[in-house]
């Protein structure tokens, strides 16, 4: 039987720590992308989410990488954070035209928002009022999804609003957030013909360890195996899974090697296509 593609990336290609450890050494920055992408099929670029970039920017982004590669990328915090959705229309249309500029690497656009406090929405309906209106002028021929950090909101409703909508519903591995796995008995998970998974972790607990990407605090093996299994079942029934892999999540030496330990544990099928043959980040860890 074919499977849909499983994707593995990371958030953002370049990162303290990250040259001399994934990057040879003497290899310029503008070289970065070009070799990143000789490993990995996508990548989630963070940059957005500052800001939309120049458009030649985005143009390099899609000469430097091959016919097949995707590009995931977060909508600009003026959007999510500052105007939350409202009075934004101008400002999602130059982001998301910049962006066209990827042609068909372009992917899922993430609107990736914080966690509200009861004086920025009162409740779920009360955000669902605001997300509703935007969610039915988003154009259908891209992909989105939507990242909530508001654990009281991981409820079938919300759900049910983005599947009506072919938004993906975000699948995180966060801190403070339950897991997929805790939750796939309350509502299903899947709310488009794509799955969108970002590997989060603890950011404040490995910060106050270090901000250098060289050592491994954070034994994933268990949690990856969870994943692995939850995975599985939803390319069983052929959706596409796009996943990408922050520092946070293991502290690795870089991103790549959370990317590896999920790579290392994950049968076929669900394995990527493209051969990363690091060493696991999950068979040694120290205590920095």
């Amino acid at each position: 039987m074919n499977h849909p593609p499983i994707l593995l990336g990371t958030s953002s290609f370049t990162a303290t720590g990250w040259k001399g450890s994934f990057y040879p050494k003497g290899l310029r920055p503008a070289d970065y992308l070009s070799y990143y992408a000789q490993h990995f099929d996508t990548v989630e670029i963070d940059a957005t989410f500052y800001a939309t970039p120049n458009v030649n920017v985005v143009r390099s982004w899609n000469a430097k990488t091959p016919e097949g590669f995707l590009f995931a990328a977060k909508v600009p915090q003026e959007i999510t954070h500052k105007r939350v959705l409202k009075d934004c229309d101008e400002e999602f249309k130059v982001f998301l035209t910049t962006m066209q500029a990827l042609g068909e690497k372009l992917g899922p656009l993430l609107f990736q928002f914080g966690k509200f406090d009861k004086y920025a929405f009162k409740s779920l309906d009360d955000f669902l009022g605001r997300l509703i209106p935007f969610l039915k002028r988003l154009p259908k021929e891209h992909k989105f999804a939507v990242e909530i950090r508001n654990k009281d909101w991981l409820v079938p409703k919300l759900a049910d609003v983005l599947r009506e909508h072919g938004v993906a519903l975000t699948l995180i591995d966060q801190g403070w957030m339950p897991r997929p796995w805790e939750m796939k008995d309350k509502f299903g998970l899947i709310t488009a013909d794509f799955t969108y998974v970002r590997w989060l972790g603890d950011r404040k607990g490995i910060e106050e360890k270090t901000t250098t990407w060289d050592n491994v605090i954070v034994d994933r093996q268990g949690d990856l195996s969870e994943w692995v299994s939850l995975l599985k079942k939803v390319q069983e029934r052929r959706i596409m899974i796009l996943a990408f892999a922050n520092n946070h999540y293991a502290l690795c030496r870089c991103r790549h090697n959370a990317y590896n330990a999920a790579f290392q544990i994950m049968p076929n099928p669900l394995r990527s296509s493209t051969p990363f043959p690091l060493y696991s980040c999950l068979t040694t860890h120290t205590d920095a």
